[in-house]
């Protein structure tokens, strides 16, 4: 975070980022949203206004040059980014010594982790189709989504029938399958949600939501747990540790989750969870 603090007047450039931390841009920026809640580039936003109102309380110096020095290419500009984040703007602090809010640096610390092994399999799978009802959900960490169970519950008996009629291949049977719609892991950032089977079907009925997905390799993890806990630190120690542990990386497309009930115990769930991927290296 060192080299954050140290640029926060000057353009702060993914990559040089990315080198430090001896991975790629894209992981980078999904890995940083997942640790902090926020992507890179709003908590170095909220940075430099913190930093940015500390000058403005200091009375020196003009608003224009500290908007300047932080990125704003005009008086106006600095003004409204102020004003949403300290709920005031820099004229009116510097002249009350208005309370502003502040964003804390952020400090990642070294835990030990990985003591315990992550099964894994690598799989190379043809071009193939996702099929089923897709919904627009907000990406939420902990607990179950109250959005998708909404979604798949607004789904007709019938209608998941003719779904689970199309599956041909692993993974076998109605599955999760999520994509988002930005680079990080940020709860409350949104996903194309779609309940549905992984198929080679070339018809379908009409009704049904269809994503194309092309042959490629993909990163298969077994988990068994409480549900749907156990599922959702295995998602977090795939990008925070299998990620950076091993020569590959995410590409887009889908991330697929195949859930059943447990035998041993109802409250627990087996899953397969498919992450695309691609290799680092040769």
């Amino acid at each position: 975070m060192e080299h954050i603090e140290g640029h926060l007047d000057q353009r702060i450039e993914v990559s040089a980022l990315a080198r430090i931390t001896l991975t790629s841009e894209y992981h980078f920026r999904r890995l940083f949203s997942s640790l902090a809640g926020m992507p890179l580039s709003e908590y170095v936003r909220r940075r430099r206004l913190t930093v940015a109102g500390a000058e403005v309380l200091a009375g020196r110096p003009t608003l224009l040059e500290i908007g300047v020095r932080y990125g704003y290419t005009s008086g106006e500009a600095f003004a409204r980014a102020f004003r949403a984040m300290h709920g005031v703007g820099p004229g009116e602090a510097r002249r009350t010594g208005a309370a502003l809010n502040s964003q804390p640096r952020l400090s990642f610390r070294l835990t030990v982790e990985g003591n315990s092994t992550m099964r894994y399999r690598i799989v190379e799978k043809d071009a193939f189709r996702v099929v089923g009802r897709k919904a627009r959900v907000p990406l939420i960490h902990q607990g179950v989504n109250p959005h998708i169970a909404e979604h798949v519950r607004s789904i007709s008996p019938e209608t998941m029938l003719r779904i689970a009629g199309l599956s041909d291949q692993d993974p076998e049977g109605v599955v999760s399958a999520t994509v988002r719609l930005s680079e990080g892991f940020e709860e409350g950032s949104e996903l194309d949600y779609y309940h549905a089977v992984v198929t080679s079907a070339a018809e379908f009925p009409e009704g049904l939501d269809v994503l194309d997905c092309p042959a490629g390799t993909w990163a298969v993890f077994d988990n068994t747990g409480p549900f749907p806990e156990a599922l959702q630190r295995m998602w977090g120690a795939v990008a925070a540790q299998w990620i950076p542990s091993n020569p590959y990386e995410y590409r887009p497309g889908p991330e697929i989750l195949r859930t059943r009930p447990s035998e041993d115990d109802p409250t627990w769930s087996d899953a397969q969870l498919w992450i695309p991927v691609t290799r680092t290296t040769a």
